[in-house]
């Protein structure tokens, strides 16, 4: 709870050494390198709570979530079948499944899941973020606004919710709009460098040059690989006349995912420039 998960490990090692089929220590060490993003020594220890309790619903998910983070999404979908076997009640189930179909790219059936997962509880916000991420991606905006006003109304201090809005409105051509979204998701959790990636994006466009480079630098060494912001940044250097470098980063962003909107167009104005 302090947030020092060295000291929780040596405390839970400390336990297991007193008792080697303590389930609950292996979940809660787990949940511990989790938090340190050591994602294969928090699989093992979820996986080691499982073969003492079969039954152990809360390791199955954070197992699942584990490996989603650690980009095992067939190991991810694995766990949540076998969550929903288990607990078919339980919301987490149907959640995990859902985040690894959105990740995959079946949107339909991430939200055939999200809704099956608000089936089991209606009061959980991030479920209809999550529908509303996808719808988004979809292009129906409108089904989007829809479930963050639910979400919002569940749970007003969600970043997530704002940080979508921004994107709502950027696609709007609603700058402004956009800026005070993203402002307020910023506010709410200053350490998501996703949010000042968007925000670098709107600054952009809203002509504020070193604002946005600044945004989209500080998000780029939270995640070095992070395609939206090396988009971004060939966006700059376009935007400023610097033709060599926004092709360079554009094409990279392309040649990985030809999807992500506004890549193709910039690359196309980057070479004619």
């Amino acid at each position: 709870m302090e947030n020092d998960y060295e000291g929780a490990v040596a405390l839970y090692n400390e336990a297991l050494d007193l008792d080697e089929n303590f389930a609950d220590a292996y979940f809660n060490r787990g949940l511990a390198f989790y938090n340190m993003a050591d994602y294969q020594r928090a699989i093992s220890d979820f996986s080691k709570a499982i073969s003492i309790n079969a039954e152990f619903a809360d390791a199955y998910y954070h197992r699942g979530i584990a490996n989603f983070d650690n980009g095992a999404n067939y190991n991810a979908l694995s766990n949540a079948d076998r969550l929903i076997s288990i607990a078919p009640e339980d919301y987490r189930g149907y959640f995990l499944r859902g985040l690894v179909q959105e990740t995959l790219g079946d949107y339909e059936k991430a939200l055939q899941a999200f809704d099956q997962a608000i089936n089991q509880d209606s009061t959980i916000a991030d479920l209809y973020v999550n529908k509303a991420t996808i719808h988004y991606y979809q292009e129906n905006y409108k089904s989007a606004e829809s479930n963050l006003n639910i979400a919002e109304n569940l749970h007003p201090k969600e970043a997530n919710i704002y940080n979508l809005r921004s994107l709502l409105a950027f696609e709007k051509d609603s700058i402004a709009d956009a800026l005070k979204w993203v402002n307020k998701a910023i506010d709410l959790n200053s350490g998501q460098a996703y949010f000042y990636n968007n925000r670098g994006l709107y600054y952009l466009f809203d002509g504020q040059m070193e604002s946005g480079i600044e945004d989209i630098n500080f998000s780029l060494r939270q995640n070095s690989k992070n395609l939206f912001a090396l988009r971004n940044k060939g966006i700059y250097y376009y935007l400023s006349g610097q033709k060599p470098l926004s092709i360079k980063y554009l094409k990279e962003v392309y040649s990985k995912d030809p999807s992500i909107k506004l890549t193709k167009k910039y690359l196309e104005l980057a070479q004619e420039m």
